[in-house]
């Protein structure tokens, strides 16, 4: 997926999950974030970011999307909505499914909306989840979700754990160099626990890095999974 206009600033302060303070070219812009989660490791003041411009439109408060965000030499894009657009690429270009294969996004399915239903021709339910937070663990650096507790994802996992076809969960890691994905449970242990149940259960858990540009991020390679 690729954003049609992309500018650089400063990032100086966030008085809200909505809002941020961006220096750019000398003045200092208000600008929407593109992530309501906390993405305090990120956001932090002297960081270089990068906007999508969204033009002149009278129906915003605000030009420009905060995108993505530069940490210890690694781009990471923080859109909440790119992990979908990202994943839909993916799957249209014949990944996990077999080319031609009936994609449907935004799939109603019992008391949720799962983002991807695949008919092969029998319905598969995907569950997509966008990942920016990293630590370094030993060894090496794990990407961790969820940064917040999530009990729609919870809710997500149950569901699919108790669906009767085939089902996913893919967490899109917005950024490349993580050596493993793990679920965040210091922060969420109910959503560690589904997961691991789902997978017991037969879901199948997926894990890929992305290339990362300021104006583009693509699904790019599989990440080890440790649950």
């Amino acid at each position: 997926m690729r954003y049609e206009r992309i500018e650089p600033g400063v990032f100086l302060a966030r008085p809200n999950r909505f809002i941020a303070y961006v220096k750019m070219d000398g003045r200092t812009e208000t600008v929407h974030v593109k992530n309501t989660g906390r993405c305090r490791e990120l956001l932090v003041p002297g960081a270089r970011v990068y906007l999508a411009d969204a033009g002149e439109n009278a129906a915003r408060k605000t030009r420009y999307d905060l995108v993505a965000v530069e940490r210890d030499g690694r781009l990471i894009n923080m859109d909440s909505q790119a992990p979908n657009a990202a994943a839909r690429e993916w799957l249209t270009a014949g990944n996990l499914f077999p080319p031609g294969t009936e994609i449907q996004p935004e799939f109603q399915h019992g008391g949720s909306r799962f983002d991807f239903a695949a008919f092969t021709p029998e319905l598969a339910l995907l569950e997509v989840k966008g990942v920016t937070l990293v630590e370094t663990c030993s060894p090496g650096e794990a990407a961790l979700f969820p940064d917040a507790p999530t009990a729609r994802g919870t809710k997500h996992l149950r569901e699919l754990t108790a669906f009767p076809g085939r089902a996913y969960v893919l967490f899109v890691i917005q950024m490349m160099g993580v050596d493993f994905f793990s679920p965040n449970a210091g922060t969420d242990p109910a959503f560690a626990e589904a997961l691991r149940l789902a997978r017991d259960g037969g879901v199948e858990i997926l894990a890929y890095d992305c290339r990362v540009t300021p104006e583009s991020m693509e699904i790019n390679r599989p990440v080890e999974i440790r649950l």
